[in-house]
């Protein structure tokens, strides 16, 4: 039981990356809040980890507004009696448009969701860490955050700045004891992301994977446990990319090898 005696807040916990990683989390002893703007999705996910024996409730969340961040971390010290210790900024959007036209709205939207969100939840879920001289943050970042894709004006450009944000609190945060680092996922398919994924990107994308498939959610959560754990406490302001080998990849074929 890894996080025994550890609240864990996870936000997007309602769906994808951030259910799972909420499941994971209360599987390994951690007393969990599930947070997402989604409240019914946030409740069942409470509700089946509760089922399972595990320690959950749920709280709605709009990671880009102030007062919406700071009355869910209330409401979530309010409940476990204690701050939290593990964060997991994984909300996330991901607004495809073509950039000549891209709406401004969107794009605002984007980056208040993935970069502003995260930057409140940290900052709420930091107060607490530094008084007690411990604490760790993963933000989920995407490999987006190097590849350009088309119609992620947006996104891309969010995720890129999410790592800069975990690099920028790592050396603020890290002589507290506070750890804050980033998962990049890879191709994986979420609620998010599965209307992106036809026949042909997949087809496309596990060509240009060294692991030759697209990833799973226990990839992206193995890799979260593992940077929430004691096991990687000197491990600070680290961009991890969990991709299979995606951002590694060349030129898949020279001459006659395969």
């Amino acid at each position: 039981m890894k996080f025994e005696n550890k609240t864990a807040f996870v936000t997007g916990g309602g769906s994808g990356i951030g259910e799972a990683a909420a499941v994971a989390l209360a599987a390994e002893g951690a007393r969990v809040v599930v947070a997402d703007l989604n409240f019914d999705n946030a409740s069942r996910v409470a509700e089946h980890i509760s089922s399972q024996g595990g320690a959950a409730f749920a709280v709605q969340i709009d990671v880009s507004n102030a007062d919406s961040v700071a009355s869910a971390f209330a409401l979530a010290k309010e409940w476990y009696g204690e701050t939290t210790q593990l964060l997991v900024n994984s909300a996330g959007i991901l607004g495809i448009h073509a950039f000549v036209d891209y709406p401004v709205d969107l794009f605002n939207k984007v980056m208040a969701v993935n970069v502003t969100g995260a930057f409140l939840c940290a900052q709420q879920a930091a107060q607490g860490m530094l008084n007690s001289g411990y604490g760790r943050i993963v933000n989920v970042a995407s490999i987006s955050a190097e590849r350009a894709g088309i119609g992620r004006t947006a996104y891309g450009t969010s995720k890129a700045a999410l790592v800069g944000l975990t690099r920028q609190l790592s050396m603020e945060l890290g002589a507290s004891g506070i750890s804050v680092n980033a998962i990049a996922p890879g191709p994986v398919v979420t609620p998010l992301t599965e209307a992106s994924y036809t026949p042909e990107t997949i087809e496309a994308y596990t060509s240009m994977i060294p692991a030759r498939r697209l990833g799973v959610l226990e990839d992206m959560t193995a890799a979260i446990l593992f940077l929430l754990s004691d096991g990687a406490a000197y491990i600070n302001g680290a961009y991890l990319p969990v991709d299979g080998g995606y951002l590694a990849s060349g030129v898949s074929k020279t001459g006659k090898l395969n």
